[in-house]
C-alpha cells in the first residue's frame, strides 16, 4: 500500500475511517486500477433492506465481499435513504475486508456513529427523558463527535426537538458545518 493518509473521525477515543476515504483511496491506486466495485439488494422492502458488494479484480475474480442491513426506522435521515445507506456500508465492509482503512476496525466511523445512536435510542426509550441540560450535554458531544453532522443534528432534533428551546436548537446548528 502507499503512503496514503486516510481521514479519521474519532468516535469515542477510537479512530475511524470513513466509507469516503476508502472509495478514495481504491480508486487512486494503480494496484486496483480496473477493478469493480458492484453492489445488490439481496432483499429490499418498504422497511429494510441488505446489500451485498463484491469487489472484483481486472479478470473478475471476487476478491472480497461486504453486507449491510439497514431498517427505514433506525434513525432520522434512514426515513429517505436507508438504501443510499446501505449501499455505502456494504462498499466501506467490502473495501476493509480487502485491509482498506482498517487500523482497529472493520466497521466505519458510519457505521459506529449509526449503533452509537441505536444504542442511545434504546436505553432512552426505556428511561424517563433526561433533564433538558443533560440533553444539550449529549447532544452537544454527540454532535462533536459525528462524522454526518447534519445527519446527527437532525436525529438530536427528531428525538428531543419537544424538549428544547429554539435557542437551543439555534445553539446545536452550530456544531452542523
Amino acid at each position: 500500500m502507499s503512503n496514503y493518509k486516510f481521514k479519521t473521525t474519532n468516535i469515542r477515543g477510537k479512530q475511524y475511517v470513513e466509507v469516503n476515504e476508502r472509495i478514495k483511496f481504491f480508486r487512486q491506486e494503480d494496484e486496483y486500477k480496473n477493478w469493480t466495485i458492484s453492489t445488490e439488494f439481496t432483499a429490499l422492502d418498504s422497511e429494510m433492506c441488505v446489500c451485498k458488494c463484491i469487489i472484483a479484480d481486472v479478470n473478475q475474480r471476487v476478491i472480497a465481499t461486504g453486507h449491510a442491513h439497514e431498517e427505514r426506522s433506525a434513525s432520522h435521515i434512514n426515513k429517505t435513504s436507508y438504501v443510499e445507506n446501505c449501499e455505502t456500508s456494504a462498499i466501506g465492509r467490502a473495501l476493509a475486508m480487502m485491509g482498506i482503512g482498517i487500523d482497529t476496525s472493520i466497521a466505519s466511523a458510519n457505521e459506529v456513529t449509526d449503533a452509537i445512536a441505536k444504542q442511545e435510542d434504546d436505553s432512552l426509550s426505556s428511561k424517563p427523558a433526561p433533564p433538558v441540560e443533560n440533553i444539550m450535554e449529549k447532544a452537544v458531544g454527540y454532535l462533536k463527535s459525528a462524522s454526518n453532522k447534519k445527519e446527527a443534528f437532525d436525529q438530536v432534533v427528531a428525538k428531543y426537538g419537544e424538549q428544547l428551546t429554539k435557542k437551543q436548537v439555534d445553539g446545536l446548528k452550530k456544531f452542523v458545518r
